[in-house]
């Protein structure tokens, strides 16, 4: 297989730390040879991780895509306001593109994205959509494709964002404002309805969505609390204290990158009293909703309900998949489906296989699709662009429909919003 060459766009944490080292564990298939990040200490730590060139060292995406095409594929994991323009100019100098999700958090933009996916066919143009990569979804998927309990009736779902995972990322950190980044259900869980439809085989036909930011705001800040967790005379009591999610508890350390670009416990205690990361929860400038509901039918009458939520203990996610000859139940965290015939009293336990990567083995797993695509030149991976767009249409359908009370047909939805499209890219 020939050894592809990758620049990557943002060293954050999943430039930095999900994608860029499936190549350092796979240095026969490839290797990282420019990055672009304007944070000087990220960019540093990422040359240097990656022994990278400082001639193909860049502050922004716009040096690294002025120059000629510098390698046969590239990474975008910058933030969700600014994948459109590095993934539109890197397709048409004809470089492979990974790039991150959301793929934009403009919906026209989404649309033109698929529309530039058809117009270069000829290169992979992937979406990081990694649940689809993981042992456990796939062996669901095996599940609902085999027929062993019929045929899927319904699909009840739930992402457990974990009050402390919600605290740090739609709170204090970079995904708080939609008016900024982008909402909820596409910033977390584009991932989830995209699960959704690869598991139904099916197009959503109709989406109904319920749900506010109801805890995490102004109204229930109290007299003796404080606006920095370090200050604050409740603090010791407070779940969400940001001396305890970062100074004590391991349960985010895959995320202190976000708070440090070197996240020593002195540089933690630092930028916690200084920075945004040591809010008090309740005098942060979010909007984002912490909890939500949404109600989806899909073709061939299967129905799904998929319920997200800061108020969990546990960062997982759970599913229950009815058929009509029987049941499976899973929790992804654990590693664990449980399958249940109708009319038999046994039932099996199965414990995927267990893949050492992030999202449960799933990053390492798309990187390994991705590298191969491009080696080979297939176009024909779980996760292409054009596959993609259905599920972030369904996001923009689950806000509008929360917002505005209605339920949305996805299709006119879509429909709609391609004829307000500013222009079609053609074929």
């Amino acid at each position: 297989m020939k050894k592809i060459s990758v620049a990557v766009i943002g060293a954050g944490s999943r430039g930095m730390n999900a994608y860029a080292p499936y190549l350092l564990e796979n240095p026969n298939l490839g290797e990282i040879i420019a990055v672009a990040e304007p944070k000087e200490e990220k960019r540093s730590n990422f040359k240097n991780r990656y022994n990278i060139k400082e001639e193909n060292t860049f502050k922004s995406y716009e040096e690294l895509l002025s120059k000629q095409k510098l390698s046969d594929a590239i990474i975008i994991a910058n933030s969700d306001e600014s994948h459109f323009e590095p993934t539109k100019i890197a397709l048409e100098k004809g470089y492979h593109v990974l790039l991150e999700k959301p793929m934009s958090n403009k919906l026209e933009e989404v649309i033109k994205l698929g529309q530039l996916a058809k117009k270069h066919k000829d290169q992979v143009f992937m979406i990081c959509h990694v649940l689809r990569y993981t042992p456990f979804f796939s062996e669901l998927k095996r599940i609902v494709d085999s027929k062993e309990l019929g045929d899927l009736i319904s699909i009840q779902h739930n992402e457990n964002i974990g009050y402390y995972h919600f605290a740090h990322s739609y709170t204090r950190g970079n995904w708080r404002n939609s008016n900024e980044t982008s909402p909820l259900i596409l910033a977390k869980s584009c991932h989830d309805l995209d699960i959704l439809l690869w598991l139904t085989g099916k197009s959503c036909k109709y989406i109904s969505s319920f749900g506010c930011l109801s805890h995490m705001k102004e109204e229930n800040f109290k007299e003796n609390m404080a606006n920095k967790c370090v200050d604050c005379e409740v603090e010791r009591t407070c779940p969400y204290s940001a001396k305890k999610i970062y100074l004590e508890d391991d349960v985010l350390k895959a995320s202190l990158y976000a708070v440090d670009a070197n996240p020593t416990k002195e540089n933690l205690a630092k930028a916690i009293t200084t920075g945004p990361f040591g809010r008090c929860v309740y005098k942060c400038d979010n909007n984002v909703v912490d909890h939500m509901v949404s109600i989806l039918e899909f073709e061939d009458s299967i129905t799904a309900t998929f319920n997200l939520s800061a108020f969990t203990k546990d960062c997982t996610r759970t599913i229950k998949l009815m058929f009509s000859h029987g049941e499976v139940g899973g929790d992804f965290h654990k590693n664990v489906i449980e399958v249940h015939k109708f009319g038999d009293n046994h039932h099996t336990v199965i414990h995927p296989k267990v893949i050492k990567s992030g999202h449960g083995g799933g990053d390492f797993k798309l990187m390994e699709e991705f590298m191969k695509a491009v080696s080979s030149n297939n176009k024909e991976v779980k996760t292409s662009a054009i596959t993609s767009v259905e599920s972030h249409v369904m996001a923009f359908a689950g806000e509008y429909s929360r917002l505005n009370h209605e339920v949305v047909n996805v299709e006119k939805f879509w429909n709609n919003q391609i004829k307000r499209s500013y222009f079609t890219i053609g074929e």
